[in-house]
């Protein structure tokens, strides 16, 4: 008996090519979900349960918010914590951030440094990094307090840089000899550390952002701009240039 789908002119569906074509389609939004740039959550709950892909689905990055958008009070988003660059800079991005968050370290790597050379070095901008753990991270809490914990030694952001270039996979026994690699005083740092000290800090910090509108990592606000996710250089470049303009 001749197979239906040779003998007739119509498209006819096998079981075999419908269970093939639904695993493509499954696979195509996988792959859409992975690039879309940022991890977020559904919830309004401070330790949300559940991730969703942050809110970037158009193939061309769109930083610059819309003329009805109101704009951050990215005053108000300056809290105690360390400045990376010139305290009076024209242009301040506050950045909301999880260590362990693979879309924060793509912007780590790909990006910041980038941003580093053409503005902050040369005093244009100011840079402000501020905790924005995901319960979904097992380590992301312990980390943003390990670097608050170094903050408190003054040395903020040469613990950023470690935990995002040597990772975060070992949590409160990697971070310790982090702290000892980067020269902290490794008592204080423990202490500070094990008894929790800073997390009433990441706490308000991830209130800030929520309050802010952010809605997964990486965040930025710039001069009270919004961008989402781990957009390349050019999205910021726009969003730098056009408030150095003003």
């Amino acid at each position: 008996m001749e197979n239906n789908e040779t003998k007739n002119d119509s498209i006819t569906l096998s079981k075999n090519t419908l269970y093939l074509g639904v695993i493509a389609v499954l696979a195509v939004l996988l792959v859409v979900s992975v690039f879309t740039g940022g991890f977020g959550f559904g919830s309004s709950n401070p330790a949300p349960t559940g991730n969703v892909v942050a809110n970037n689905p158009a193939p061309t990055p769109t930083p610059l918010p819309s003329d009805n958008a109101a704009p951050v009070n990215a005053q108000a988003l300056i809290d105690d914590d360390a400045v990376k660059g010139d305290k009076n800079a024209p242009v301040t991005i506050v950045e909301f951030s999880d260590y362990e968050c693979p879309f924060c370290a793509r912007f780590y790597s790909d990006t910041l440094s980038q941003i580093d050379a053409e503005y902050i070095k040369t005093g244009k901008v100011k840079l402000i990094v501020r905790d924005f753990p995901l319960s979904f991270h097992q380590q992301a809490q312990k980390a943003a307090e390990a670097a608050e914990c170094a903050g408190e030694q003054g040395k903020y952001f040469e613990m950023h840089d470690k935990l995002f270039e040597s990772g975060v996979a070992g949590g409160v026994t990697s971070f310790k000899q982090y702290a000892k690699d980067i020269g902290l005083n490794s008592g204080k740092f423990d202490d500070c550390l094990d008894t929790g000290k800073m997390a009433s800090e990441i706490q308000k910090d991830f209130n800030d952002g929520q309050n802010a509108g952010i809605q997964g990592t990486p965040g930025f606000i710039v001069n009270g701009q919004m961008i989402s996710g781990a957009q390349p250089f050019s999205a910021f470049k726009q969003v730098i240039d056009a408030e150095l303009a003003k």
